[in-house]
């Protein structure tokens, strides 16, 4: 095995990265039903019991699956997501009255997603235009006769990503479709962790593999691998 140096000081333990994750933090996590999701971090923000989170997120996953075991004990606040169609307990709770959601459509969520990592002060959407429900609080923009939504960028305190390698700066290397909206939210947090499957030495990466440049990423943490069964199997 490579010995990895930590001259930039990013490489930490998963016990060290949850000491910064509190009771009533937003958390922004990558994947996409689970696939692309960090498996290690979310089991140590089980592990220490974080609750009431705000949770941004393109789903809320499947109940052992993903974000979706945080969803099915309670410690969800609120959820931004596209969807919580494959998580049963996610729609028990919004019917219950125990968990808000912020459903945005996926193509929006993730623009307002990235919205946020750019710095930019929203996206103009025709979509729920005139719509009482979809419209409700969202300011109205019109240009060239066409009236838009402002839908609002997102950020978090806190964004967690899984990737098939980073080096020691935090350049970071997806896995085929785990890929999926993780390098977006690693550009949206206030801190950005990156759970991933290989740590290499500075120099050893590809430029032209590199996703997501480690201007974006404040800390790396070795993975200990998926612990989930998905539901195909």
């Amino acid at each position: 095995m490579t010995m990895v140096s930590n001259e930039y000081g990013k490489i930490i333990t998963i016990e060290q990265a949850v000491e910064m994750i509190d009771d009533g933090c937003s958390l922004m996590v990558g994947g996409f039903g689970g696939i692309g999701s960090p498996p290690s971090l979310l089991q140590a923000i089980i592990d220490k019991g974080v609750q009431q989170i705000t949770l941004i997120c393109n789903d809320t996953a499947f109940p052992h699956i993903g974000v979706g075991p945080l969803v099915a004990q309670g410690r969800i606040k609120k959820a931004v997501v596209s969807h919580i169609g494959s998580n049963p307990i996610a729609g028990q709770l919004l019917h219950e009255g125990k968990m808000e959601v912020e459903f945005s459509p996926q193509g929006i969520l993730i623009e307002r997603i990235r919205a946020g990592g750019a710095g930019l002060g929203g996206i103009l959407v025709d979509i729920g235009v005139g719509h009482e429900w979809l419209a409700k609080g969202k300011p109205t923009v019109d240009i060239d006769g066409n009236r838009y939504l402002l839908e609002r960028p997102l950020t978090a305190d806190i964004s967690l990503v899984y990737a098939k390698k980073a080096d020691s700066f935090g350049n970071l290397i997806y896995d085929k479709s785990a890929r999926n909206t993780n390098p977006l939210v690693a550009m949206a947090g206030r801190i950005t962790i990156a759970e991933v499957e290989e740590i290499v030495p500075l120099g050893e990466l590809d430029p032209e593999e590199i996703v997501t440049p480690g201007i974006f990423v404040t800390y790396i943490v070795q993975s200990n691998g998926v612990d989930w069964k998905w539901i195909w199997e």
